[in-house]
């Protein structure tokens, strides 16, 4: 009997450590979105999983949601969508968006980036991705703090790749 007594809070106390000591640090942490920058993918209040061990791994792709320091020294992390890797020229022309010369289709967009009177929407670069860093922009384009302002990011800066919305159970499921 009294094993079983001390059984549960042991149990609960290991649990507790591995979650808040080495899963949540190394492996995975929950990330609050509060700005309207990646809309339509992922809303103001949605809350998504970041796996921080994915560029531990591997190196990022075109289209991954990531989560970095920002460049320009914020103090919170931003969310954004890579869209250019190293060695790439990005630009935009008419909103659209070029990577080495080539129209990219961006199917998560939800409406046409460009806005005139907003600065970068419209036209951009081009502009050469260095060694070591990626390009990355928010999915609105119109409300978006991104490379196009502070410009490349360093690998060095990324904090993992979203995996998975876990709030609101509504929208439950892959950004």
């Amino acid at each position: 009997m009294r094993k079983g007594l001390l059984e549960l809070p042991v149990i609960l106390l290991v649990s507790f450590v591995l979650v808040f000591g080495f899963v949540r640090p190394v492996v995975a942490a929950p990330f609050y979105v509060g700005s309207k920058s990646m809309v339509p993918t992922l809303k103001v209040w949605d809350r998504v999983l970041i796996n921080k061990l994915a560029y531990d791994l591997e190196e990022p792709r075109r289209g991954d949601i990531v989560l970095f320091e920002s460049p320009d020294g914020g103090k919170d992390p931003l969310i954004k969508r890579v869209v250019a890797l190293p060695g790439d020229s990005v630009e935009l022309h008419r909103g659209e968006l070029f990577v080495n010369g080539e129209r990219v289709e961006e199917s998560y967009l939800d409406r046409r980036p460009c806005v005139r009177g907003m600065i970068k929407t419209c036209s951009f670069g081009p502009v050469k991705v260095p060694e070591g860093h990626i390009f990355v922009m928010g999915d609105n384009r119109a409300n978006s703090f991104d490379s196009r302002f502070f410009g490349p990011v360093p690998e060095s800066n990324l904090i993992g790749e979203a995996l998975f919305r876990f709030w609101p159970p509504g929208r439950l499921g892959l950004p």
